[in-house]
């Protein structure tokens, strides 16, 4: 599997961060200037208030839930479970949902430990503490993954992730799904 870094920080102010040339050498062209009109909309949804308050309050104070949850437990829960439909109908969901661009097929949201606070459908894991998607946005670093079929939505997409910021500290991360269709429209 191939993936891209991408360095530097995010400011909580709204900036576009374009992706090195050097780390996305092997990304196409299109593809690469898609993703670069996309990332100031990305960055405004991971700088927002809601989905800095959300991930902050996560993690002062997690949930005897949160914390008993597994990634094996997670892959048993159906999509109908209301542990999940919680994640994907709670008031920063509904931020998310309401505010994403057109070309956002996946969404979802994670605190500092890794685990998820909110998204549009059920990923496929819990915890993606361990998986540079997170990783490296608590680092303060972008990451993108390969281009694939995604397994929870069925889309071809290529995932983007961002570090949520405390000022200038890494508190959770974010990642985007982004349709490869619809992003290479952006205008």
């Amino acid at each position: 599997m191939k993936q891209w870094v991408f360095t530097g920080l995010l400011m909580t102010a709204v900036i576009s961060s374009a992706i090195s040339p050097v780390s996305a050498a092997d990304l196409p062209a299109d593809l690469k200037a898609a993703i670069d009109k996309a990332t100031p909309a990305l960055t405004a949804i991971a700088s927002s208030e809601s989905v800095v308050t959300a991930v902050k309050q996560r993690n002062e104070s997690t949930p005897p839930a949160v914390a008993a949850m597994t990634n094996t437990k997670w892959k048993s829960l159906s999509i109908l479970s209301p542990e999940v439909k919680s994640y994907a109908k709670n008031s920063v969901a509904q931020y998310l949902n309401k505010n994403k661009p057109a070309y956002v097929a996946e969404l979802f949201l994670s605190a500092a430990d890794g685990t998820k606070i909110a998204f549009l459908s059920k990923p496929t894991s819990w915890t993606h503490k361990g998986n540079a998607k997170h990783d490296l946005p608590m680092q303060g670093k972008h990451w993108i993954g390969e281009i694939e079929t995604d397994e929870s939505t069925g889309v071809k997409q290529i995932q983007v992730s961002l570090p949520v910021l405390d000022g200038k500290k890494p508190i959770g991360s974010i990642v985007f799904g982004l349709d490869i269709v619809k992003v290479k429209q952006v205008k």
